[in-house]
């Protein structure tokens, strides 16, 4: 793995606890391969996966289902989140996957492909995926957005705010949007039969600080809080602050509608 980060024990809980699945790409998924080899779900592996919110969901649809990541902290949340009896958890890098050459019906990645090395994990993918077994890279854009009553427009202008905040403190391996590196991924796959999805707008209904605690994962937010604790904190109430004065709610705990926008991609093996 290019880039190891996610790995200290409070990011990891802070990250099982606030960070979404995207349940709704799940179906998405499962429909692209079903139209392709439909009675071929056998194996399916979530690189980078995290706490697990991901993997449990393709629990339903496969025998067997396995999570790996290189984070022994983030692993030690998954199975907090399910104990499914099909889902398992392996600790590597997403370069080194410990599968045979063609054991795999699907490799996905959520939103953890831009920290890989992606060339070498493009080439590792190839290697566990059977023929006709597919590949799914999915992830979102930074910039989340709330919706709440006539000042949804306000509270954009906020949230702006806050991603701005963060910009300097994006790694450079990912450079100010993942989006290209995505895009990237997608032309450098050889497969013929792929496709490149620019957006999707899933919506969760949260508490406010919910997404405070969502945006307080961003890579760009714990490395601000590991330089400044206290500009970080500072920053975090100032938006919250904010946020609520202009919804005249007094509590955090008032829930808000957030939308993000993933962009995703399949592609299926020949």
């Amino acid at each position: 793995m290019a880039v190891r980060l996610f790995e200290g024990k409070d990011h990891a809980a802070a990250y099982l606890q606030f960070r979404v699945a995207p349940r709704e790409l799940i179906s998405v998924i499962v429909s692209y391969m079903g139209k392709r080899t439909p009675k071929q779900f056998n194996l399916a592996v979530d690189v980078g996966c995290g706490s697990g919110q991901g993997t449990i969901l393709l629990a339903p649809y496969f025998p067997k289902v396995v999570g790996t990541d290189i984070s022994s902290a983030q692993l030690e949340m998954a199975p907090i989140n399910s104990s499914a009896p099909n889902v398992s958890y392996r600790q590597c890098p997403a370069e080194e996957l410990p599968f045979a050459s063609g054991e795999v019906d699907l490799v996905t990645a959520m939103t953890a492909a831009h920290w890989f090395d992606r060339q070498r994990f493009l080439q590792e993918a190839d290697r566990v995926l059977r023929p006709g077994g597919c590949l799914a890279l999915l992830s979102y854009t930074m910039d989340m957005e709330l919706e709440y009553g006539d000042v949804s427009n306000t509270l954009n202008d906020i949230c702006k705010e806050f991603y701005t905040a963060l910009l300097p403190f994006r790694n450079p391996y990912i450079g100010s949007s993942s989006h290209k590196i995505y895009l990237d991924m997608f032309d450098s796959c050889s497969y013929p039969d792929k496709e490149w999805n620019e957006c999707l707008h899933v919506k969760w209904t949260l508490p406010l600080s919910g997404y405070i605690g969502m945006v307080e994962t961003f890579s760009s937010y714990q490395k601000l809080k590991v330089k400044d604790p206290a500009e970080a904190e500072r920053l975090s109430e100032d938006i919250r602050s904010k946020l609520l004065s202009a919804m005249k709610a007094s509590s955090p705990d008032q829930e808000v509608t957030m939308v993000v926008k993933y962009f995703y991609w399949l592609a299926c093996k020949p």
